[in-house]
């Protein structure tokens, strides 16, 4: 197809404004599917996602459409902007994203493969924490934006305060906002025509050697990996002899083609297409995310910029449990890791729990659906200890190391500092909310920055954090507080020295390093209390006496006792001699004493995340 006919954008947008639900729409008005094909959430193809109602990896899908729609106008159009796209038929690449601040990248990858973007903004909850930092992300990749007020169909909407929401905050002008309906359809016609209008064509050269982007990578556990390309300049065919630039490997190209949106095997894609390449790659190992393809004897001058690796924000161990092997563990992890090669993970062992792997994720909801989805697909026990994020430590030689785990910080005399994560955050709350989250923060330790207002009824908090203390509950507790209507969004910017120190749990003497976590030194004695308290309730009793302790360093700052379970072995003695009574309670004293010494405490799953209950 000719170039000039082909349009490549995404759907970005905060959780839940219905990016999915566009989509599924849009394949429906375009005939990618039939009505009776169809179902919610299609091009979501994990069962994961649709039980969640969220998008985890980003989907596209190749579409086309006849440009005009019957009997629609002009009236879409910017003010003062005539009609230039000539009718007939146009190729729509749409890529669907997350919403979710933890697929952060997911949306950056999407964005290096378009031109333009709909910005999805809910008609009733108005701009959202992720909707500015989407919006953002694509003036930063110079794109076009075009504004998009979902959900006009809801009793509560309120489009037009909400395009005035985006003119002032976004400076996007509030007559260019599409108004529409994914659930009823309203509006969907003047959209496919408004992408037609205003979103450019891709800038090429089919003539020019291949130059291609991987902007994503799968397995087929039958043809290998499967590369997501976008073409930027020459012709792909199957059959070519291709370079990957990056990873210095050549492939010959089995099979090229489109996302219709199921797999569909085309001659080629040339310049400005969005598809698929199959070139016999086995492992995704073979295979780096932003590389870029170029034929063998006619290679590019310069590779594409490509991407940043994602960064692993939150670390916790995985350890097999019951009925679980490790080496079946570590199946199951490879095994995931071609389909999501976002998170890490590298052996460890505890002694308490034996043999088990250290796994880093992009944030909790990551870490989350990783558990699930090895519990589902194959089907093994996890045992999974409280998350942390990494740290840096500057050693006394002046050497720094990266520590994701308490059970790796060095003694104090060893190092001159630890450097915790820092994290910019937007929180978008309304403005009688104010003072409760403010206090929240500072419980956090945040600092503030400014505070902007969205509309006299709606501001955004700006606030650097300390990334440990907004992982687990800072955002349940936003919501809480706010009713449900505060949204966060977050970037990390770096480390900073704090006053840091490692809270040792010892359960029966001997310290349990799976339950260790680091601390602010004021907050340690609070943290150790709450926590050998919470653990009380949670271990349950065994023949002997479980001594609990919280320590820094050599430190005892807290105990709890859980006591033994006991039998009443005087039971049977009536009346008589009370020495004999006494020897027996002495040989019983005896017994848990030496039980105690070479007894094992069982530890369930939940005492591992009690350490998340920060107690406030």
């Amino acid at each position: 197809m000719d170039i000039a006919r082909i349009r490549n954008f995404s759907i970005i947008a905060h959780i839940d404004h219905g990016k999915s639900t566009l989509a599924d729409r849009l394949l429906l008005r375009c005939g990618a599917v039939s009505q009776r094909e169809m179902r919610d959430q299609f091009l979501d193809d994990m069962d994961l996602e649709r039980e969640m109602g969220i998008t985890i990896k980003a989907n596209r899908a190749t579409l086309s459409y006849l440009y005009p729609a019957p009997g629609a106008s002009s009236v879409d159009e910017p003010p003062g902007s005539s009609r230039r796209s000539p009718p007939g038929p146009y190729m729509l690449n749409l890529i669907d994203t997350p919403g979710h601040v933890d697929f952060h990248y997911e949306v950056s990858r999407a964005l290096a493969a378009c031109e333009a973007v709909l910005l999805l903004v809910d008609a009733s909850q108005g701009i959202e924490a992720q909707t500015l930092a989407n919006a953002y992300k694509a003036i930063e990749a110079n794109l076009t934006i075009l504004p998009v007020i979902n959900k006009i169909d809801l009793p509560a909407a309120r489009p037009h305060d909400i395009a005035m929401e985006l003119e002032n905050v976004l400076a996007l002008p509030a007559e260019d906002a599409l108004l529409v309906s994914a659930k009823t359809g309203d509006g969907i016609d003047a959209l496919l025509d408004a992408i037609v209008q205003r979103c450019p064509p891709p800038r090429g050269d089919p003539a020019a050697p291949l130059r291609a982007l991987i902007y994503d990578a799968k397995v087929d556990p039958h043809r290998g990996v499967i590369c997501h390309l976008r073409v930027f300049d020459g012709v792909v065919r199957r059959g070519d002899r291709i370079d990957l630039m990056g990873a210095g490997r050549s492939y010959h190209a089995t099979d090229v083609g489109k996302f219709l949106p199921r797999v569909t095997s085309t001659d080629a894609l040339q310049a400005g297409e969005v598809g698929y390449l199959f070139a016999g790659i086995k492992t995704i190992h073979d295979v780096n995310i932003g590389d870029t393809v170029t034929h063998s004897d006619r290679p590019c001058a310069a590779p594409l910029p490509g991407y940043q690796p994602p960064q692993q924000m939150v670390f916790c161990d995985f350890y097999p449990g019951p009925g679980t092997t490790s080496p079946q563990l570590r199946d199951a992890l490879e095994r995931l890791w071609l389909n999501d090669s976002s998170f890490t993970f590298q052996p460890t062992a505890s002694v308490a729990l034996g043999t088990g792997f250290r796994c880093g994720f992009l944030g909790l909801l990551h870490m989350k659906i990783i558990q699930e989805r090895l519990e589902r697909e194959s089907e093994v026990d996890v045992v999974q200890t409280a998350p942390t994020v990494g740290y840096e430590v500057l050693f006394k030689d002046h050497r720094v190391a990266r520590i994701d785990s308490p059970a790796d910080m060095p003694p104090p005399d060893h190092f001159l500092e630890i450097r915790e994560p820092m994290i910019d955050a937007e929180v978008v709350v309304p403005a009688r909310f104010i003072g409760g989250i403010m206090q929240l923060c500072e419980e956090r330790r945040g600092a503030y920055r400014k505070t902007e207002y969205l509309s006299p009824e709606r501001v955004v908090l700006h606030y650097e954090f300390p990334m440990a203390e907004v992982i687990y509950d800072f955002y349940d507790r936003l919501k809480s507080i706010t009713s449900g209507y505060g949204t966060l969004n977050y970037a990390l910017s770096g480390f900073r020295p704090a006053d840091l120190v490692k809270l040792d749990i010892l359960v029966n003497a001997r310290p349990v390093d799976a339950l260790s976590v680091i601390v602010h030194r004021s907050k340690a004695e609070y943290r150790g209390r709450r926590l050998i308290a919470r653990l009380r309730k949670e271990i349950a009793r065994h023949q002997f006496e479980i001594p609990l302790q919280a320590a820094v360093g050599s430190k005892i700052i807290a105990r709890e006792t859980i006591k033994a379970v006991r039998k009443d072995v005087t039971a049977k003695c009536y009346g008589g001699d009370v020495t004999r009574k006494r020897k027996l309670l002495e040989k019983q004293k005896e017994g848990k004493k030496r039980m105690k010494q070479v007894g094992n405490v069982s530890i369930p799953q939940e005492a591992f995340m009690a350490v998340l209950d920060p107690g406030e």
